[in-house]
């Protein structure tokens, strides 16, 4: 109730209907409140140089490559080999790209990007021409590369769902093309790319035209990625009223309806399946004012701001959202917040913000761009991140061109052509200031071009002056959180500006702007601690809205440059003991963001003059610019007293938990999709959700689960499968290895203890000897239930 209060407050308890008339709905481009990429030019500063070194990693890539899984489903003759993309989700990228080309020559008129993408959109408009012929049936105005499209979606139309649910995201990996085709249009005008974009939408409603709704939420259960998004620009696009009935068909339930309702049912969800819906929720009430899609919206992005996110603006370990009592794993984990996720909250940020232009969506904008988006590029060779680990003393992974196609590659492809997307941004006669890197800005509207001069962060100020034209406006400086109540400083011309803003909000400097006209605006930034969500013994220190981290090390980088493994997205150095990671030992914790001594002439660097215990010498400094290295962005915090019991009880756990790892061959964490997928679950009368605070997998009643483990031709192996000791009905099943029962084990009244189980099987010799793989199967009895499994661990004795 606290949370609803707090957005009725910020935001006012009336929701103005948007009623748009046909001028509007065939207006030229989507987002009214957004200056074209072309009209804001960066100047000389890390994100420049960030977009520019994306431009040089991106021309890299074979676009025929890239193509090659749309003619192949097209029936077309091969130009090129596809790319070795992540098995299951061929073409996926290649989407990505194209709205890469799009926004990086709309931005700088790079010609390469622009022959790129009108050499792409010829070889798609054949593909698609070429669906239409070769499968009449299914496939007009198809334009997908995903793996044996013709099987899957002749099915699908019929209400055949088996290839369906069995392959990895098809909708999902159709949503990249769609934003491509989209993207080619909104960014540089294509009206090509617009036609088959609305095809596209066609195909999307007639392959769904024959299923009820109870069929549609089903599908929906599926990733999916935003295809309510996309009938909703459709719509927009268009005008055509069938476009937003289908955005509303391809949104889904069992998210909008608690969300709307402020009820937050995230724990444990798959962060980068939800988020991608909930800004379909935002643009559908954007558009037709419906006020649960509305509520939906705002509420997935206040709970996940507020409680899911972490230091630097990123969210989710292991790929899914935590519970509280499950955030710890952020600090155990390898695997922290991806990059699609924040990639994703940014776009919901800028549609809310569009509704409700609030300095609340900017400050967390702001801290993501800093620190999340711009620190998953490699600032030499431009390699893009998966996994940002919070994780004391680890470290993250760079993807090459040309190899390991991951999601991530495709939204970093992305994330770094856009970076002058939303520093200003305009609403009637007032232009907002949103972002403090160094641009200049030509608002065609008004004649008038403005520069923006500025070393933010490492200055704590902004200066922007008229460079051209005169007019009437109403400019908006944000006011940011992270600077004190009644510490911002304006002048106009060098004049001194009164306000009475506060933090966190805008102040409106409403006047005739001329040239020569000069805006300073001094930002004074101080260091602060936060803690780590609902685990509040860890710490990270902020100067501004800038994340600082520390370098401690560059042992055992394993991985670091990923190839083309299934899996090359994951660390695979050793993970160093939590406990043995510098602790902070200060009775007076609160204040400890005051004892940071900044080093002469290197700005944004600091030593930290704390009691410590594992000392190792280090320099806090932007996290951002920590690469190659292990590194610390949380730090465990404790009071002398709280100290000595502490570190006792994390050692044991640290080092029984390490030593299991050791032993560990492969591992399936049961329940969440992305282990599932790599693991090749089959399934059968099988459910999965979340209970005590972790997702398990369970069969019933006949039905089974299995998964592919591998077993590095070793023998001598057990498995360990952790079920929760209070289970209520009939427990009992089969667990086979490959064809052969290892066990039937009934877990029915076993344990009556509400606490997990972890039960180890040996595995004899025969089961796996001269095996590189093995399948374990869980196979429930006739009026049972196989589980709940909450893992399944393989390991050496």
């Amino acid at each position: 109730m606290e949370l609803i209060r707090m957005i009725k407050i910020k935001f006012g308890l009336l929701f103005g209907l948007l009623v748009f008339c046909n001028a509007i709905q065939a207006q030229e481009k989507l987002y009214k409140n957004e200056f074209p990429l072309s009209d804001v030019s960066l100047l000389d500063g890390p994100f420049k140089h960030a977009r520019d070194l994306n431009i040089q990693v991106l021309l890299q890539y074979d676009v025929d490559r890239l193509l090659a899984p749309y003619r192949k489903e097209a029936g077309l003759p091969e130009k090129a080999k596809s790319y070795p993309n992540w098995e299951g989700l061929d073409g996926h990228v290649a989407g990505h790209y194209l709205s890469a080309m799009a926004m990086n020559y709309a931005a700088t008129g790079n010609q390469e990007c622009r022959t790129r993408m009108e050499y792409m959109l010829s070889e798609l408009k054949t593909c698609q021409e070429a669906n239409a012929i070769n499968h009449a049936e299914w496939g007009v105005g198809y334009l997908g590369g995903f793996p044996n499209s013709a099987k899957l979606w002749s099915a699908f139309k019929k209400g055949d769902f088996s290839a369906y649910f069995s392959a990895w995201a098809p909708y999902y990996n159709l949503h990249k093309m769609y934003a491509g085709l989209r993207d080619a249009w909104l960014y540089c005008d294509n009206e090509e790319a617009k036609s088959m974009f609305l095809k596209f939408c066609d195909w999307g409603i007639d392959i769904t035209s024959a299923l009820n709704d109870e069929q549609m939420q089903s599908v929906l259960n599926h990733e999916y990625g935003g295809m309510n998004e996309t009938f909703a620009d459709a719509y927009q696009i268009s005008g055509d009223e069938k476009y937003l009935t289908a955005a509303k068909r391809y949104s889904h339930n069992a998210f909008l309806e608690p969300l709307s309702n402020a009820i937050d049912n995230l724990d444990n969800k798959h962060a980068n399946t939800q988020i991608p819906k909930f800004i379909g929720f935002a643009r559908i009430a954007e558009l037709d004012g419906d006020q649960k899609y509305d509520e939906a919206s705002r509420f997935s992005w206040e709970t996940i701001v507020a409680n899911r996110s972490l230091a630097f603006g990123g969210n989710s370990r292991r790929e899914h959202f935590p519970s509280v009592e499950s955030c710890a794993d952020f600090v155990h984990d390898a695997d922290g917040p991806e990059s699609c996720n924040s990639y994703n909250m940014l776009k919901l940020t800028e549609d809310l913000f569009r509704v409700r232009p609030s300095a609340h969506y900017v400050d967390y904008y702001e801290r993501t761009l800093f620190n999340h988006i711009l620190s998953t590029q490699h600032p030499e060779h431009g390699g893009y991140v998966y996994f940002t680990s919070a994780r004391p003393r680890h470290y993250r992974v760079y993807s090459t061109p040309n190899h390991a196609m991951w999601c991530c590659v495709g939204t970093g492809m992305e994330n770094h052509g856009k970076y002058n997307q939303f520093i200003y941004t305009h609403a009637a006669d007032s232009l907002f200031l949103n972002l403090f890197i160094a641009s200049e800005l030509n608002w065609k509207d008004k004649k008038i071009s403005i520069r923006q001069e500025t070393n933010f962060p490492y200055d704590d100020r902004t200066k922007l002056t008229v460079t051209k034209g005169s007019s009437d406006f109403k400019l908006m400086v944000r006011y940011p959180e992270w600077v004190k109540e009644g510490a911002l400083k304006i002048t106009v011309n060098g004049n001194a500006m009164s306000y009475s803003a506060h933090p966190s909000s805008y102040i409106c400097i409403d006047r005739k702007w001329k040239k020569g006209d000069e805006v300073v605006v001094e930002l004074p930034m101080h260091n602060t601690m936060e803690r780590l969500p609902n685990v509040p013994n860890y710490v990270a220190f902020m100067h501004g809205p800038i994340l600082l981290g520390a370098k401690t090390g560059t042992e055992d980088l394993k991985g670091l440059l990923a190839d083309d493994g299934r899996w090359a997205q994951h660390t695979s150095g050793k993970l160093l003991p939590v406990d043995q990671a510098p602790i902070l030992v200060d009775d007076d914790i609160e204040n400890m963001a005051g004892k940071l001594e900044p080093l002469e002439g290197e700005p944004l660097n600091f030593r930290l003059h704390v009691e410590m215990v594992n000392p190792i010498d280090v320099t806090l400094e932007p996290f951002a610019n920590v690469h190659d290295a292990r590194y610390m962005i949380y730090w465990l915090a404790l009071t002398n007293n709280g100290y000595q019991s502490y570190v006792d009880s994390l050692a044991t756990i640290e080092s029984e938990r390490i030593a299991l790892e050791k032993r560990t061959v492969d591992f399936v964490a049961t329940g969440e999709q992305q282990p599932e997928t790599d693991h090749a679950m089959q399934h059968e009368k099988s459910n999965s959700g979340n209970a005590n605070h972790e997702s398990f997998r369970d069969a019933r009643n006949g039905g089974y689960f299995s998964y592919e483990m591998k077993t590095n031709s070793e023998t001598d192996l057990s498995l360990i499968v952790r079920y929760w000791g209070a289970e209520w009905g009939a427990r009992k099943f089969d667990i086979y290895i490959d064809d052969e029962k290892l066990r039937t084990e009934d877990n029915t009244g076993r344990w009556n203890q509400s606490r997990f189980q972890d039960v180890e099987y040996t595995i004899p010799d025969s089961m796996v000897k001269g095996k590189e793989n093995i399948r374990v199967k869980f196979q429930s009895l006739p009026g049972n239930t196989a589980g709940g499994v909450y893992y399944v661990r393989l390991i050496k004795h």
